[in-house]
C-alpha cells in the first residue's frame, strides 16, 4: 500500500522560510517523479514544483521560481521543498504527489497517481 505523508507546514511571517518534507512508502521511490501542489481556500489546486526521479531535472511554476527549491533524497525516500521569501499569497494546503510522467515544462495533477493529505502553510502579513 502506497503512503505519501507531508510534514513541515506551519505559521510564518511574510519574508520568512519553511521547509516541507514528504516521505513515500510502498513504492520504488526513485522510479517516480515527485511534485508539490497547493490549494488555497476557494481556489483551484495549482502546481508548484516537480523533480525528476533521478533528481537531475526540476520544474517550477512562475509564481515560486527563485523563491522555492525542490530536492529529493532517494536513499531516504524523501522529497523536500525549501520555501524562502514567503508571501501571504503562498498561504495554502501543500500536497506532495508521486507519478511516473515527468514533463519538465508543465505540471499537471493527472500525471500523479499518489497523493498525500497535505500540510498547511500560513503566511501572515
Amino acid at each position: 500500500q502506497v503512503q505519501v505523508v507531508e510534514s513541515g507546514g506551519g505559521l510564518v511571517q511574510a519574508g520568512g522560510s519553511l521547509r516541507l518534507s514528504c516521505t513515500a512508502s510502498g513504492l520504488t521511490f526513485d522510479d517516480y517523479a515527485m511534485a508539490w501542489f497547493r490549494q488555497a481556500p476557494g481556489k483551484e489546486r495549482e502546481g508548484v514544483s516537480c523533480i525528476k526521479w533521478s533528481g537531475d531535472s526540476t520544474y517550477y511554476s512562475d509564481i515560486v521560481k527563485g523563491r522555492f527549491t525542490i530536492s529529493r533524497d532517494n536513499a531516504k525516500n524523501t522529497l523536500y521543498l525549501q520555501m524562502n521569501s514567503l508571501e501571504p499569497e503562498d498561504t495554502a494546503m501543500y500536497y506532495c504527489a508521486a507519478g511516473r510522467n515527468y514533463r519538465g515544462n508543465a505540471l499537471r495533477p493527472d500525471d500523479f497517481a499518489y497523493w498525500g493529505l497535505g500540510t498547511q502553510v500560513t503566511v501572515s502579513s
